[in-house]
């Protein structure tokens, strides 16, 4: 599969917001990044290779340039030496001869190596091109992926949420609510009809101790006199 084409199918599971049981776009995104990983694995090393090349064509080149200018110099120095005499004059141009042509030789090699070199340096720049292109790419889809993880789980807690708010029945819940209501009513009055049952049963011995507590003692003397006439005691 080509980079683009990797990168169109990511583009598709992006833009489906629904989730189907046969493609999870969570890991359409996920296998597309190891891919572009895969493809950026690849694309350095051909970077560092082409590079590699290309400098070593342009010191080369750049050697050749060198070379050429020393057999120029050479060249210089035998005719300095011939009009000198310390060289014969024809030897000195003979070898003079072979120096320029040699310097020539090195400035064809020049043109042709520098050119090689310009080219690698181009191709050097394209792949440098596709490298930035791919982590790019991976950047973006990395940080979209993060996106699209905190969306799912959002809508999936979303989702669970509605769902038990779906199974809920309001009608079902007010009824409950009002026959809780019903029950707390009926405790209450019957707290209060007790409580009053408790009150009228209160017998007379409790009267006289509730007022013995109190500090005031009943007017027995009469019933007292009373209970004797009926006894027959004087």
């Amino acid at each position: 599969m080509s980079f683009f084409s990797r990168i169109f199918k990511i583009g598709q599971a992006e833009a489906h917001s629904v989730v189907d049981k046969f493609e999870d776009p969570i890991k359409l995104t996920e296998q597309g990044i190891r891919d572009l990983k895969t493809d950026l694995q690849t694309a350095m090393t051909s970077l560092a290779e082409v590079k590699a090349v290309a400098i070593r064509t342009r010191r080369d080149a750049d050697n050749r340039k060198k070379l050429a200018a020393d057999y120029e110099r050479k060249a210089m120095l035998l005719l300095q030496k011939g009009q000198s005499g310390a060289l014969d004059t024809a030897e000195a141009e003979r070898l003079a001869t072979e120096a320029l042509a040699k310097k020539e030789q090195e400035a064809s090699e020049v043109t042709r190596v520098s050119g090689e070199a310009q080219r690698h340096e181009q191709m050097v720049n394209q792949l440098q091109a596709n490298v930035n292109k791919i982590k790019s790419a991976i950047s973006k889809y990395e940080n979209d992926l993060i996106t699209l993880k905190a969306r799912s789980k959002t809508a999936t807690s979303t989702k669970k949420i509605n769902q038990q708010l779906a199974k809920i029945d309001s009608s079902g819940t007010l009824a409950m609510l009002e026959k809780m209501k019903a029950k707390v009513e009926e405790d209450e009055t019957l707290a209060i009809a007790y409580g009053e049952m408790a009150t009228a049963d209160k017998s007379v011995d409790d009267e006289i101790n509730g007022a013995l507590a109190k500090g005031e003692r009943p007017a027995a003397g009469a019933s007292l006199e009373e209970l004797k006439k009926k006894m027959g005691i004087e």
